[in-house]
């Protein structure tokens, strides 16, 4: 296994040294862009509530009562509780982002406003803070005091109703694909907030809808529906822009993926699988024409590799230098070749779990690479080292504030 994470505590150069940020959010869209901005050299300061914490400690597997979704979102991470809803926290956190570069948060429009914690607040004591506000529907509108989490962007969007087999149900995925794909818009918006900044010397406010960022990955669907009336229907796992496009079942049992998106991969696979042939149909010639033969095309390709195991369709696909991968679970990406090479998965060192392996940072910098320095930490452990060294308190200070549940 390739590691490239340094020891733990050990800091790498990152792009954002230098950097501290608040993680105010929950669960996973703002706190997973937290964790990319943590992972390339940021300071995250992650706060949580001191009686509840951030929920998605406990969401997912856990070993020895530890969650070991925590362990990856929280990453590079120092964690503080806070009560904002008290006077007292609230205090905290106003003095805390005095001295902070980027706020993340994702409580429902208001709340930060009704514990005296607005964005036009925190810029009129620290007018070069970035407040990145992450929610289900955005700061206005309609929907925008709903409760929002990333499965309804998902239905919303209009990406459950294109994914599924035809005739069947819409499909949510099994994982946060809203969520992720948010928490990465944000990360973009917060660094070129950052950069901006670095020009004018002023932050300003991210409104982040999660029903946004996914929209924009399904592709031209708003134009189609605009120019010309059309509406994408489910095809599994064709495509309604190319063919050969599916998942193929090997004679041993496995499965792969073929794409063709480009003509001359596709006219490779089909002289493959023996049926050069269609290569003289004028449908052909084009994308689109090839997915209105979706079926034909299939039985070709689908018939060519059921004949054949695995190992045989790979190394005939890469002799043709057409384009297939295996279907893989996660041992399959753990054990993958080219996976090792690149560093993707990791080791990091944890005190309360020992040896972790997770994924790497996404991705390299030659001059200023990231770093994983260490796992999600447990609750309130840097409560001392940050309200010490951040804002002079004591112990005896640290004590009281804990003991009367602000911390």
């Amino acid at each position: 296994m390739h590691d490239s994470a340094p020891p733990q505590g050990e800091a790498a150069p990152g792009p954002l040294d230098g950097v501290v940020v608040l993680d105010l959010a929950t669960l996973f869209a703002g706190p997973l862009a937290a964790t990319v901005l943590g992972d390339y050299g940021a300071e995250v300061i992650k706060v949580e509530h001191p009686r509840h914490g951030d929920p998605a400690r406990k969401h997912g597997h856990a070993k020895d009562g530890v969650g070991l979704w925590w362990k990856m979102l929280s990453r590079n991470k120092k964690a503080i509780t806070c009560d904002l809803g008290a006077a007292e926290g609230a205090d905290l956190l106003r003095r805390l982002a005095a001295g902070a570069d980027v706020l993340i948060e994702n409580f429902r429009p208001g709340t930060l406003e009704r514990w005296g914690l607005s964005p036009g607040e925190l810029l009129r004591d620290n007018p070069r803070l970035v407040v990145a506000r992450v929610t289900g529907f955005g700061q206005r509108g309609p929907y925008a005091r709903r409760p929002g989490f990333g499965t309804l962007a998902e239905a919303m969007s209009g990406f459950a109703a294109i994914t599924g087999e035809p005739g069947g149900p819409p499909t949510l995925p099994p994982f946060g694909l809203a969520d992720g794909v948010s928490a990465l818009a944000c990360a973009s918006a917060v660094t070129m907030a950052l950069f901006e900044r670095a020009g004018s010397g002023r932050g300003q406010v991210i409104d982040l809808a999660i029903v946004e960022p996914l929209l924009t990955v399904l592709g031209p669907q708003p134009l189609w529906w605009d120019q010309l009336g059309v509406v994408q229907e489910r095809t599994g796992n064709r495509s309604v822009n190319n063919a050969p496009r599916n998942t193929y079942r090997t004679r041993d049992g496995r499965w792969v993926a073929v794409s063709a998106s480009s003509q001359n991969i596709a006219e490779r696979v089909m002289r493959l699988v023996g049926h050069p042939e269609v290569l003289d149909e004028p449908w052909f010639a084009a994308g689109a024409g090839r997915a209105a033969h979706t079926g034909l095309l299939d039985a070709h390709v689908g018939g060519w590799i059921a004949g054949h195991d695995l190992a045989e369709v790979v190394a005939a696909f890469e002799e043709a230098q057409a384009a297939v991968a295996p279907v893989y679970d996660i041992r399959d990406v753990f054990a993958d070749p080219q996976y090792r090479a690149l560093g993707t998965i990791t080791t990091v060192d944890d005190a309360e779990l020992g040896p972790l392996r997770m994924q790497n940072v996404l991705f390299r910098l030659s001059r200023t690479p990231g770093s994983i320095r260490w796992a999600g930490p447990p609750m309130g452990a840097h409560n001392d080292e940050v309200y010490g060294s951040r804002l002079g308190l004591g112990p005896e200070e640290i004590a009281r504030l804990r003991e009367r549940g602000v911390i």
